[in-house]
């Protein structure tokens, strides 16, 4: 039985198949990369931006509306999966999407908008409000 290897997946007849060396990367990056590549995580991540004592009430309250849209939005995609959308989803949907304040700190705004964006697409997916 031939390995396979080599760039276009297999290795040519009679060829040593490529071997990994111990203690070398097959991929790395480079350090200040990879904290840019930890930060763009989900939206959750976004949210989490400058959580501390000395975050302004506008920020904790449009992250606290945020997520309460996003588990919303979560809800209203395992109703959507058991064909079972009820119009009692869509209200709170709604709601929440008009009452989510606006964040102060302007990438934790943008993060924000997006989600209130996201939950109107789908009320207007569904004919809601």
């Amino acid at each position: 039985m031939e390995p396979i290897g080599g760039p276009n997946g297999i290795t040519p007849p009679g060829a040593d198949p490529p071997r990994h060396r111990a203690g070398t990367a097959g991929f790395t990056m480079p350090a200040g990369r990879a904290v840019l590549a930890a930060a763009a995580s989900p939206l959750d991540g976004l949210l989490a931006l400058q959580e501390s004592a000395a975050e302004p009430l506008a920020d904790r309250e449009a992250r606290r509306g945020a997520r309460a849209l996003l588990a919303e939005l979560t809800a209203l995609q395992h109703d959507i999966l058991a064909d079972a959308v009820s119009g009692e989803r869509l209200d709170r949907l709604g709601r929440l999407a008009q009452a989510v304040p606006a964040a102060a700190h302007p990438a934790l705004r943008e993060a924000v908008a997006a989600v209130v964006l996201r939950a109107r697409i789908e009320l207007a997916r569904f004919g809601g409000t």
